[in-house]
Order: C-alpha cells, then structure tokens, then sequence
C-alpha cells in the first residue's frame, strides 16, 4: 500500500477546507469581532469540548502571547465553580464544530444571564450556538479529512487557521512589535534574541588600543594580550582604523618593507564598520553577515569607542 497517497490525499483535503472557509469568509463580522475585542476591558475566554477543546487551548495561548489577555475554561469544569472566573468585562468564545455540543449548549443561558458577550465559532450556522451567539464565525467544510470521515481533521484545521486569523489581525491593530513578543517570552531562546542588545554581550573591559604610530611588535602584543584577534587604531579618542588577523596577511604579502617597520597606520582597515550600544544583538549579527566581516566596534551616542562585538558573541546567546 503506498501511504503516501493517503497521506497527500489528507493534506488536499485540509487545504481544500482553509480555501472554502476563505470563500466563505464574512468579512463584516470578522472586522465587528476585532474591534470587540479591541474595545473590551476584560479576556477573551475561550471554550469547547473535545478536540473543540484542544484547539481552544492553543488559540488562546496565541492571543495570550501576542497581547489580547485571554485563558481557556473547560465547559464542563464550568459547572463546578470555574464560571466564577469570568468577569462581565470578558468575552467568550466558543467553539464548537456542530454548535450542538451538550457542555457548550447547556452554559449559554448562564453566559447570557451574566452578560457576557458570546462569539460562536461553529461549522453549523444553523444550530443553537450559532443562533444564541452575538456574533459567529463560519468554519463550516464540505468533508473531514479522517479516511472515515469521523474523526476532526479538516474541521480542527480551520478552526485552528480562524483562530491564527484572529490573533494576527489583533497584533496588527495594536501595533504588537517584536519586542513586545519578547517580553511574554523572556525565557526561551527567542526572547534572549529579541531582548538582548549590543551592550548586553559586547567586550567592554582591556580592549586591545593602539595608536596610528604603533609598532608593528606593540601591535602584536596588544592583539595577542587582547585575545580578541585584532586591535583598534585610535587616535585623540577618535577611531582610526582597526586592525585584524586578516590584515596583518594581507599587509605582510602587499609589501618587502620589512614587518618591524611597520605601523600601526600602515596596516589598519580605515573606517570600520560601527554600530550602536543600543541597537539588538539580532541587529549586529545581520549587519556582520551582510557585510561578510566578523566585528563591529561599538560606540555610544556621542560616537565614541565604548566597545567591540564578534560575530561568535551573538551566536552564542541564541
């Protein structure tokens, strides 16, 4: 048997139920849903059973982790005491692929009772949750993608998507940039990436300076004490020139003077390449690629040397 076939059958399948919930799209609703919640003081609540529930669980901890304060409460936990959870300030959305679910049915006159705003999102806009729903989203299909025809495959797929739709369109209505990302994620290593700048992982402390007129052997020294592979030219504080083990070749095979005769200006790299203090470290490991170097001097507001970052240094972190 070629399962393989099964599988991309599978894939067609789902991919054939996003377009036709994208056919259906009612884009009035969609927009009144995100300017709901946009305009609500209290969570988006998310509820369903079952698998209903299990992608429930993900969609809200999706808004959650882009800026709309959202928790799932399970619809038959709710019946013993987790209703006192909500608030009259929050939204709920629940789910429910035949809109007829028992646990989702049976907490809709509780819900209205308390004044709660109710969003279905149902593959039947003719069952009870679609009709006693203040506002409806439509992940109807035309089949599961389950060989049987039983199991939710394509119906969880859209409801995932509808749900991913929602969270992207709040993020963008409030301007939810990466850095704010990173502060709901300071533990993992994207938030490291998004929240750590130059300063945080530049070497600071002995950097390895020398003047323009410096030695050849004093260049030597000071790249070997430094440990950094190369040394900064400066000159009354200014930034000259920087020199590295790259130069240090290249001079040596350019030239018959002889290498004790050399200074520091005659075999530095004027004008390199600087970056902020403050900028991201995601930013200085771009910038190095882009341009095909391995340092960058930092430097301060007042474009002084305070600085260096390695192209190593920002790897290492992430």
């Amino acid at each position: 048997m070629n399962y393989s076939n099964i599988a991309k059958d599978t894939i067609k399948k789902e991919i054939d139920s996003i377009n036709y919930i994208l056919s259906n799209f009612n884009e009035n609703i969609f927009n009144d849903i995100v300017n709901l919640i946009l305009s609500t003081k209290g969570r988006v609540v998310i509820t369903g059973m079952g698998k209903s529930g299990h992608i429930g669980k993900k969609i809200a901890a999706t808004l959650a982790s882009t800026g709309t304060p959202s928790f799932f409460m399970h619809p038959a936990e709710a019946f013993h005491g987790d209703l006192g959870m909500l608030t009259a300030d929050d939204i709920l959305l629940a789910i429910s692929n035949s809109g007829e679910s028992e646990e989702i049915v049976k907490l809709i006159p509780i819900i209205k009772k308390m004044n709660i705003i109710l969003i279905g999102m149902t593959g039947n806009l003719n069952s009870t949750l679609s009709k006693y729903s203040d506002y409806c989203l439509d992940i109807s299909i035309k089949e599961e993608a389950c060989p049987l025809g039983l199991a939710p495959m394509s119906s969880t797929t859209v409801t995932l998507v509808m749900g991913d739709a929602l969270a992207s369109a709040l993020m963008v209505a409030k301007n939810f940039k990466p850095e704010n990302f990173a502060l709901f994620h300071p533990g993992g290593s994207l938030g490291r990436k998004l929240l750590t700048r130059v300063k945080d992982i530049m070497h600071s402390r002995n950097l390895p300076i020398v003047g323009v007129d410096s030695s050849f052997q004093e260049v030597i020294t000071k790249m070997t004490s430094g440990k950094l592979g190369l040394c900064i030219v400066m000159e009354n504080d200014n930034i000259k020139g920087l020199i590295t083990d790259g130069d240090l070749r290249r001079t040596l095979q350019r030239t018959d003077k002889i290498r004790f005769d050399l200074s520091a200006q005659e075999m530095m790299t004027k004008n390199p390449k600087v970056i902020h203090e403050n900028k991201m470290a995601v930013d200085a490991e771009a910038y190095m690629i882009e341009n095909k170097i391995k340092e960058l001097l930092v430097v301060d507001d007042n474009e002084k040397l305070v600085g260096i970052v390695q192209l190593f240094d920002t790897g290492s972190i992430f």
